[in-house]
């Protein structure tokens, strides 16, 4: 297919190269102009200069950028994907952002006859680069089929959800359940530590059982070690618990823990971890 990919981060680089090695004939936008002559330089495509003119002729364009105001920005603003985009073609956007504006692009993308899926991912930078991606779609059965054999190019998984929006509340499910993950990890590994344990002895036992998680198999040794480079960042995570304390804010439900752990990355971000993964969370544990 011919597709546009508007947004090279540490996310859409990767992606955009693996649209390429499939076949698909890539077009490529990002703000910062270096970056994508650097994917030029690495794999076939086109660099366009605007959102629009990616767009233009583009079967599917994918947007895997910051936050709500980037997603208005890219998709529908002046010089924005949907103003080059063709009748019948679909815009799939990968960022993580709010239901709400899931929800406008989605009205404004269907007065063109333009088709819509909100679809954040889950599985960060390696899962990128190694096409290992998760993602959670809100959307249309039939535009979602046609768009999983072209998001199966970085994808392990791929659901759809339920209807626009559903996608980033889903999201927001995925981001609810790993800050409790990571604080209760922190708390166990300082508890360990206090108590005098063979903290590997521990993590062996306890990493076969009921407390077995990704985060534990996958960040125990590093957070021990006090090396927190290996991640999602602090900065994002507080970003996107945010979108899910305001919706909760608007449709009642009760999350106690994740404002808790929010505070607890705010303190994060007091020690200078802003840039830091999410399991630094123990940091602020250990005095």
């Amino acid at each position: 297919m011919n597709v546009s990919f508007i947004g090279l981060g540490v996310m859409g680089f990767p992606m955009a190269g693996h649209l390429a090695s499939a076949g698909h004939t890539v077009t490529v936008y990002n703000r910062s102009a270096d970056k994508a002559a650097s994917w030029r330089k690495q794999h076939d495509g086109t660099v366009a200069a605007t959102p629009e003119a990616a767009a233009a002729g583009a079967d599917i364009i994918f947007s895997c950028v910051g936050n709500d105001d980037d997603v208005r920005a890219v998709l529908l603003g002046h010089e924005g994907a949907l103003g080059g985009a063709q009748e019948g073609s679909i815009i799939v956007d990968h960022t993580t952002a709010s239901a709400t504006v899931a929800r406008e692009v989605q009205a404004a993308a269907a007065k063109k006859g333009v088709g819509f899926l909100d679809a954040p991912l889950s599985g960060g930078q390696a899962g990128a680069e190694n096409g290992q991606l998760t993602i959670m779609v809100g959307g249309n059965r039939d535009i979602f089929d046609r768009v999983l054999p072209v998001m199966d190019c970085y994808a392990k998984a791929c659901t759809l959800i339920g209807p626009v929006g559903s996608g980033q509340l889903a999201k927001m499910v995925n981001q609810i359940c790993i800050a409790g993950v990571v604080q209760g990890l922190s708390e166990g590994l300082h508890f360990a530590s206090r108590a005098g344990l063979d903290v590997e002895k521990v993590i062996g036992a306890i990493s076969k059982g009921a407390a077995q998680s990704w985060q534990m198999e996958n960040r125990w040794q590093t957070m021990v070690a006090n090396e927190f480079e290996f991640g999602f960042a602090v900065e994002w995570m507080r970003k996107d618990l945010k979108i899910a304390l305001d919706e909760a804010d608007n449709n009642g439900a009760r999350l106690d823990m994740t404002r808790l752990v929010d505070g607890y990355y705010a303190e994060i971000e007091a020690l200078g971890g802003r840039r830091w993964d999410t399991s630094s969370l123990l940091r602020r544990l250990q005095g």
